[in-house]
């Protein structure tokens, strides 16, 4: 068995695999972006309510926990680049399955599939992205996610051209799904070819995160929680609470946005700079002093300038703690499986529980919460302190951190 070791891993090299695993999280972006612009003719297509339509999308995050924990497998058994180009391939042909469910049954059915390939993949690509940005010896997870961020973008865009020209959404799922195969396809053959070796143990079907991970994975569920809050449901705090006009509640969700992908693509210059403890930490005062500014808000621009500080504030969180579970021990993508997990259980609780906390109190008090969370990354942000590589002779075709930051 070959793989890229030190002998041929050149500058260049290297430079391609970084660019090929952006590319990779560009193309599994523009997935979600490509499926979250047509969720209307889907519930229209399946004659869904509401309600039923919020039942159904609960199923993509439940699927991608169930599966999650399989990547750290197929990774061991098939080796990166194969299992990153099988997975992705699954995901981007997933995206054809959501428009053709008749019922709510089917659908229910079709996206806890959809959500299975979704969360197999992003292991698999982020396992990745972690073993190529040890190699380059610097910073490059929170720009991932950043393409990632681009991505969707693209295929939200997409979809809005398609649903305004009123195409079919089967046959622009049908298209986008073939078209970004290709580009996944040809991405992944850049990416590093890394494989265990022939003693290494292969990581169970099933297992709970490691315990290296968890606490990271803590770090992780606040920032994910503090996100799905603000895209969700900044823009009913400003109608509701400041009774601001449509046009002007929906910028917030831009505003958010906006700087989450901005600082994810230039944060990776903060973090080589100033490491992962510190730029969290960092963050977090930013994102504790945007909550602070939403609660206590009379007027809608400081609630719009405390939403953007809460998305510039956990932009980089989610990436570094995918990097710091990928070196928190010797099952890299076991650990980033039990990351994943918690910070989607994250994102499917957060919406509800806002919602929840509100119907029970007021929006004010839900986002009070989202501002202790905020909070807890400045008290937590030493989770992320790098740890030394372990060496383990036994593996084929993997190599040691090039060098790893203080």
């Amino acid at each position: 068995m070959t793989g890229d070791t030190d002998s041929t891993l050149s500058a260049a090299r290297l430079r391609r695999a970084r660019h090929a695993i952006a590319a990779v999280f560009c193309a599994h972006g523009a997935v979600t972006g490509s499926f979250a612009t047509r969720i209307p003719w889907i519930q229209e297509n399946a004659q869904l309510s509401a309600g039923t339509l919020g039942l159904a999308l609960a199923f993509p995050a439940l699927g991608a926990a169930l599966a999650m924990p399989l990547a750290g497998r197929i990774n061991h058994r098939f080796g990166a680049r194969a299992a990153l180009r099988g997975l992705l391939a699954l995901w981007t042909l997933a995206l054809i399955l959501p428009s053709l469910a008749p019922n709510l049954p089917a659908l229910c059915l079709v996206l806890l599939v959809y959500g299975a390939t979704a969360g197999m993949s992003d292991v698999a690509m982020n396992a990745l992205g972690v073993e190529t940005e040890n190699r380059l010896g610097r910073s490059i997870m929170s720009s991932l996610h950043g393409m990632w961020s681009v991505g969707a973008l693209i295929g939200s865009a997409a979809g809005t051209v398609a649903a305004h020209a009123g195409t079919d959404a089967r046959l622009h799922h049908l298209i986008a799904a073939l078209a970004l195969t290709v580009v996944g396809l040809i991405a992944v053959r850049g990416v590093l070819d890394l494989r265990s070796g022939a003693d290494d143990e292969a990581p169970p079907h099933f297992a709970p995160p490691p315990k290296s991970a968890l606490l990271i994975g803590a770090i992780g569920f606040a920032a994910v929680f503090a996100e799905g809050a603000s895209l969700d449901w900044s823009a009913v705090y400003l109608r509701d609470v400041l009774d601001t006009d449509a046009g002007l509640a929906a910028a917030s969700t831009t505003a958010f946005a906006l700087t989450m992908a901005v600082a994810r693509l230039a944060g990776d210059r903060v973090v080589d700079r100033f490491g992962p403890v510190r730029t969290v930490r960092a963050g977090g005062v930013l994102a504790t002093g945007g909550g602070v500014l939403v609660v206590t808000a009379a007027h809608p621009a400081a609630a719009l300038a405390g939403f953007a500080l809460i998305g510039l504030g956990i932009a980089v969180v989610v990436p570094l703690a995918f990097a710091a579970a990928g070196r928190s021990g010797p099952a890299p993508a076991q650990a980033i499986a039990g990351v994943a997990t918690i910070t989607y259980t994250s994102g499917l609780i957060a919406p509800s529980a806002i919602g929840a906390v509100a119907d029970a109190t007021s929006l004010v008090v839900s986002f009070g919460l989202v501002t202790l969370l905020a909070f807890a990354l400045v008290v937590g942000a030493s989770v992320l302190r790098p740890k030394p590589p372990v060496t383990d002779s036994r593996t084929v075709g993997r190599d040691e951190p090039a060098s790893i930051r203080p």
